[in-house]
């Protein structure tokens, strides 16, 4: 069996990341963009624009600058992506259409399913005018439900043309057109792919075999834990099948990793990248708190050593790092975190406070790459300045 050290993991997960050596120089152009979100498989999407939005903080992590313009272009106009649900709602590739068809059901839920079987009318009359009309946001289309959604919590009660417009899309029959802000406009879902979208019907075990194998590529190697929570999330019914099936054509191979179990896999052509752990090239980059890298939170801590978590939905009084956190990545460990926020007011990127982790070691160059970052990171998002207010474990930025 393969042997490897944590460390190599971490490098290996943050090469196939995009993650790896300096920043790039140029302006990514479309293209660029497209061939990171095909090693990442996903681009999760967030609500939260404290700073921007989580996908574009995921590009800007990987390629500095970019003019989101080129990203609209690729998902709503090339509709080389297109929005539907991977570990969460996201952004996926339409070339990995057959994958996503196989989740593409009517409700399952018995709440959901109730309501769902008893609007057949709302439901065609929904579908009946976006295909004469779309794409159509929700308010301008007419609540026909006999009976109006109400969810267990009350958190989306009188939202009944949004509630089934979701479902819709669920079930692969809605999708989004585009986005006016973090507003969707909604058209038929096939019309939100392109004209060459592969249509092909996988079986399941087709569908979890191409899965795997974009999910370890992208975690670098994972335990079948980490595969399960990553891409296609909690969609891998008979993944011990499709493991060993993988392993017997010599597509990945078993791994041990010192301290953390030998129950580990890595694709074959990434052995050799894996084993070239001194050819790795460190970067100093600030991550989305929804990044790819980091959003196993159990396997961040076991792999990196780093605690991660949300603390948007915690009362402030009761916050330990604040509102909007980015992890920092200085090489193979992440080494801080920063609460930054975005005042837009001002035209300053405010950072409430900036964290070291334990053991981060002093000098002048961690702190003069994490100064350089915040600056890179407001130049792009129109601010003309950095406001750091506290730094009370680390060096002054």
């Amino acid at each position: 069996m393969l042997r490897a050290t944590p460390q190599a993991v971490r490098r290996l997960a943050i090469r196939n990341q995009r993650l790896e050596g300096p920043a790039p120089r140029r302006k990514p152009t479309a293209q660029d963009l497209l061939e990171t979100v095909r090693a990442l498989r996903c681009l999760q999407l967030d609500p939260t624009a404290v700073v921007a939005r989580n996908h574009l903080l995921v590009l800007f992590s990987r390629h500095g600058a970019f003019d989101e313009r080129a990203f609209e272009q690729l998902a709503y106009e090339d509709r080389a992506l297109f929005e539907y649900w991977a570990h969460e709602a996201s952004y996926v590739l339409s070339e990995d259409l057959p994958i996503h068809r196989f989740a593409m059901h009517e409700p399952r839920y018995r709440g959901h399913r109730t309501w769902w079987d008893g609007e057949p009318e709302f439901r065609a009359h929904i579908l009946e005018r976006l295909r004469e009309e779309g794409p159509l946001r929700a308010r301008e289309i007419e609540d026909k439900a006999t009976v109006g959604w109400e969810s267990t919590g009350g958190w989306t009660n009188g939202r009944t043309v949004a509630r089934m417009l979701d479902m819709l899309w669920v079930a692969g029959q809605t999708g989004i057109s585009r986005r006016d802000g973090t507003q969707r406009v909604w058209d038929l879902m096939e019309r939100c792919w392109p004209p060459d979208a592969p249509r092909e019907e996988l079986d399941p075990l087709e569908v979890q075999r191409r899965a795997v194998v974009h999910a370890i590529r992208a975690l670098g190697a994972a335990r079948p834990p980490h595969i399960r929570k990553h891409f296609t999330r909690f969609r891998y019914p008979d993944l011990p099948i499709v493991l060993a099936e993988l392993h017997a054509a010599g597509v990945i191979e078993p791994l041990a990793v010192d301290g953390l179990g030998e129950d580990w896999w890595v694709l074959s052509e990434d052995v050799e990248a894996l084993q070239n752990v001194d050819d790795f090239k460190p970067r100093t980059v600030l991550l989305s708190p929804f990044d790819n890298l980091l959003c196993d939170r159990a396997r961040t801590e076991a792999l990196f050593g780093f605690h991660h978590r949300l603390e948007i939905y915690v009362p402030k009084p009761k916050r330990r790092w604040g509102y909007f956190v980015l992890p920092i990545l200085d090489g193979d460990r992440l080494v801080g975190r920063a609460d930054l926020a975005m005042d837009r007011k001002r035209g300053v990127l405010v950072a409430h406070a900036v964290h070291a982790e334990p053991k981060v070691p002093r000098g002048a160059r961690l702190p003069k790459a994490i100064r350089r970052e915040l600056e890179r990171l407001a130049a792009w998002r129109g601010a003309s300045d950095v406001e750091v207010r506290s730094t009370p474990d680390i060096w002054p930025l």
